[in-house]
């Protein structure tokens, strides 16, 4: 481990670049680079074997930091807690964060528990339903051109680790998914059979809706399987992050081993 580098300017070229990754939504792209803040998803990233490019700390934060921290990456930037709020997106700055090296565009694989999403705009929907994804065993997930940037800061905080262990392909087009050879399940408030009620199959993908428009009509044309949630309590729709949920834990109970 080196020792820190420590940066008291905001004017510096680096802050600057950790300015723009934690507060534009899109700025992985053209920097190919992730900026990780706060303990928690530092830690699943080293939890899931990666390893940071960069790390920064605040003054407070580099004085209470465990063995395993420091000894993350060899680079490491000190910056006083001012300037760590200046860089943040959050409204209140967390002591630390990770910058890690974007993952390499990865191909559509075909053959394993998958989902879609189609449009969604939200960034605390897309992280949930990757982190619901995660949690029940489907491994990949493939955004269509439209949806919510999946590394985006407010996506990976709404992730809380989750995206380390996912297979994530984003931007994509309706062609592209003719590359999944397992079965399309679409989801819908008022056609289909009931979930409850579905043997369903296994592996399979998910679609998952654009939030006011649901899931467009080429995908619900291609979908071998439409089913709908029971809601007996008689609201109109669900979240698409509840709707994702229920469904991806209903292909769980059948597909995955569970504990006993």
């Amino acid at each position: 481990m080196s020792d820190p580098q420590y940066i008291s300017s905001r004017d510096n070229a680096l802050i600057k670049r950790l300015r723009q990754l934690a507060q534009d939504s899109t700025a992985y792209r053209k920097q190919g680079q992730v900026w990780l803040e706060g303990d928690h998803l530092c830690r699943a990233l080293l939890a899931r074997g990666g390893r940071p490019e960069l790390a920064v700390f605040t003054e407070e934060g580099w004085s209470v930091a465990t063995d395993e921290l420091r000894a993350a990456c060899e680079r490491i930037v000190v910056v006083p807690d001012h300037l760590m709020q200046g860089i943040s997106g959050l409204e209140s700055a967390a002591h630390m964060g990770f910058v890690m090296g974007l993952p390499s565009a990865p191909q559509v694989q075909g053959q394993v528990a998958t989902v879609v999403l189609d449009r969604l705009q939200d960034a605390g929907n897309v992280g949930s339903i990757l982190r619901s994804a995660g949690a029940f065993g489907f491994r990949q997930v493939l955004a269509l051109k439209g949806t919510a940037a999946l590394w985006s800061p407010k996506v990976v905080r709404a992730g809380m680790g989750a995206h380390f262990g996912m297979h994530l392909v984003e931007g994509l087009s309706l062609s592209d998914l003719e590359a999944l050879k397992v079965p399309l399940l679409v989801t819908s408030s008022h056609r289909g059979n009931w979930l409850h009620r579905t043997t369903l199959p296994w592996p399979c993908a998910w679609v998952m809706g654009h939030e006011g428009q649901g899931v467009s009509a080429d995908l619900e044309a291609r979908a071998g399987l439409h089913v709908r949630i029971a809601q007996p309590g008689g609201e109109e729709s669900l979240n698409v992050a509840a709707a994702a949920a229920i469904c991806l834990h209903a292909s769980a109970v059948t597909g995955p081993s569970l504990p006993d």
